[in-house]
């Protein structure tokens, strides 16, 4: 098994990284077009290949000066303890040198700690009206 990694969304197929996410109880109800719209409009995207299957994924939407927020930092679970995530991390963390990443987890405390991340005091969130309706595709 070779894993590759890349920045290029162009040669995903969508519909079986959303199957993926959906298999691995990591979807959050997004169609086909707004996952795909969702990465697209990061600033910072990481994906990890197995062959021509997308086995992970990582972004994060940067303003390119100082704040980042990573999201959807996803390895299919086949793939997982081997070091794909933190490959993508690692990746990710050097096109933003010089900005604070920001990121909220709820299962992988660890995982983040030893990439160096310190829990924060307080995060707060809202839905500005119905998640996931808007004029995304």
């Amino acid at each position: 098994m070779t894993i590759t990694f890349h920045h290029d969304a162009q040669s995903l197929d969508w519909d079986k990284i959303k199957q993926d996410l959906i298999a691995d109880d990591f979807h959050n109800g997004r169609t086909t077009e707004q996952l795909k719209a969702s990465f697209k409009n990061s600033q910072i995207q990481v994906y990890a290949m197995d062959q021509n299957r997308c086995i992970g994924t990582a972004r994060a939407l940067s303003d390119g000066v100082g704040n980042a927020y990573v999201i959807d930092v996803w390895t299919k679970k086949t793939h997982r303890n081997q070091g794909v995530a933190r490959e993508m991390m690692d990746r990710m963390l050097a096109l933003g040198q010089g900005q604070h990443f920001y990121l909220q987890t709820d299962d992988a405390i660890e995982f983040y700690r030893k990439l160096g991340f310190s829990e924060q005091p307080l995060g707060m969130s809202l839905v500005a009206g119905e998640y996931l309706e808007n004029d995304s595709r």
